[in-house]
């Protein structure tokens, strides 16, 4: 009946459910506010932003009423001002002129949306190409193309400030590296997983040494971020060092010196994401960073720009916190993952192995190999300083007998180097130490064994047993 409790109770209901709808598509169809800002300051680096309350890493972009649009992030703040640091040119910038938020023009997940900020943080991080489509490609801080090979297929946006792997679940280091570095794997050894710095400076065959690993190293992918170095460089690592043959396994993220910092930063943080990618697909991956010094010096740009004290050397304190924050995301993973396997460059300022940023790497690192300018100076490359280099995984995945042949070889060329000047000037003289003896008969064959060419592959066993002959050898 029309007039019972029960059909007045559905009609309410109806007209509500009806009314809610009618809502519901209104609200679909409406504009989203986007909040807006104002810029107030430009001081070198640092942009000042008022209106916002945006959090710290949040993209911005700073509208012009003529020419393009610049984009910033937020790098830090005070009280209600927000530091912009600038990934683009800020040519042509007005005094007021509008901050958007990046994250008003994209629609707002479901608040139910696993992915929604308020569940998840880290997925205010920002997302960049990812994938197989990548191999043999060459890309900037962005993502974006350089090779000119038209735009990147098979790839999907992914995170690039992942996090590192719980130390308890990370796989021991067991297996060892095959580097194709007669002198790294036969004093040197190198496991799948470790991280390893390589310590020179300006013009000692750093980079040759890391395109001799690209081409050799028994890796399933390469990717080397080239970051901080001149624009001129990246090509002639690409075509002349890399080759052919070691890009094709390989994705290299460019962001050279004449990038904004925030960019330079961000490569070193997106080529680890790559590898990071790679490794959750079970792939044994090979990270060569060059350089960490100049992630480094990107880093203290943005903190002096943003009023950050200086500590040792001008380099302040955040400095020293984001280095093994980058370092700590590669290693072996979890489970059935892959590895990282990462070789980072430290450049060593007026050859001096206390340089902070040196000093700092060595301590979050797994080891160090050490390239000196005097041996490069004598035509000794690679110039891998023996005496000074070391690898802290080594005794845990050789043999003991290799272990031993390699302190033995050690122990040759230290003692040949202590006496060298003795030994050049004529005033040793021969049996007055049977150690130093053996070390300068053996010094020819020593010195023809650690040096190698750029087109020689030295592979591990070989390296091993070559190591055992010229131990075991009757001038000994």
């Amino acid at each position: 009946m029309t007039g019972s409790p029960d059909f007045a109770r559905r009609t309410d209901a109806n007209r509500f459910c009806a009314y809610l709808a009618a809502a519901q598509m209104h609200v679909a169809a409406a504009q989203p506010v986007i909040l807006r800002g104002r810029l107030t300051r430009v001081a070198g680096l640092v942009m000042e932003a008022v209106g916002l309350k945006l959090p710290m890493g949040s993209t911005c972009t700073v509208a012009q009423d003529f020419g393009q649009d610049v984009e910033a992030e937020v790098v830090g703040f005070a009280g209600d001002r927000l530091f912009l640091m600038p990934t683009s040119d800020v040519q042509g910038l007005l005094p007021g002129a509008l901050v958007i938020p990046s994250e008003a023009r994209i629609k707002p997940p479901r608040i139910d949306d696993p992915r929604h900020p308020w569940r998840r943080a880290s997925d205010r991080s920002r997302h960049l190409p990812m994938g197989s489509g990548l191999l043999g490609r060459v890309v900037d801080a962005n993502g974006l193309a350089l090779d000119h090979q038209g735009p990147l297929l098979d790839t999907a946006p992914g995170p690039i400030n992942g996090r590192p792997v719980n130390p308890i679940d990370r796989r021991p280091i067991a297996d060892v590296l095959d580097t194709g570095v007669r002198a790294i794997n036969a004093l040197l050894t190198v496991g799948r997983g470790q991280r390893i710095g390589l310590f020179a400076g300006s013009g000692v065959g750093k980079s040759v040494l890391l395109g001799m690993m690209a081409r050799y190293t028994s890796a399933d992918v390469i990717v080397v971020g080239l970051i901080g170095e001149r624009g001129r460089e990246v090509k002639e690592f690409i075509e002349n060092i890399l080759g052919a043959e070691g890009l094709a396994r390989s994705v290299v993220v460019a962001a050279p010196a004449d990038t904004p910092p925030l960019l330079r930063m961000q490569g070193a943080t997106y080529a680890t994401a790559i590898a990071e990618n790679f490794r959750s697909q079970g792939k044994h991956v090979l990270l060569l960073l060059d350089s960490l010094t100049r992630y480094a010096m990107a880093q203290r740009e943005i903190a002096l720009a943003v009023g950050e004290p200086p500590a040792t050397k001008g380099y302040p304190p955040s400095v020293f916190a984001k280095l093994p924050a980058l370092v700590e995301r590669t290693g072996n993973g979890i489970g059935s993952q892959g590895s990282i396997t990462a070789f980072y460059t430290v450049l060593v300022e007026g050859d001096d192995q206390q340089d902070p940023i040196a000093d700092a790497a060595r301590a979050v690192l797994d080891g160090h190999v050490v390239l000196t300018r005097s041996l490069a100076e004598q035509g000794h490359f690679p110039a891998i300083d023996v005496e000074q280099s070391i690898s802290r995984v080594m005794q845990n995945i050789v043999e003991p007998r290799h272990h031993e042949d390699a302190r033995q070889l050690r122990g040759l060329v230290s003692r040949y180097q202590k006496n060298r000047d003795l030994i050049n000037l004529g005033a040793y003289i021969e049996g007055s130490d049977a150690g130093v003896d053996r070390a300068i008969r053996l010094h020819p064959q020593i010195e023809a064994f650690l040096q190698q060419g750029m087109s020689e592959r030295a592979d591990f066993s070989d390296s091993k047993q070559a190591l055992r002959q010229l131990v075991a050898s009757p001038a000994a």
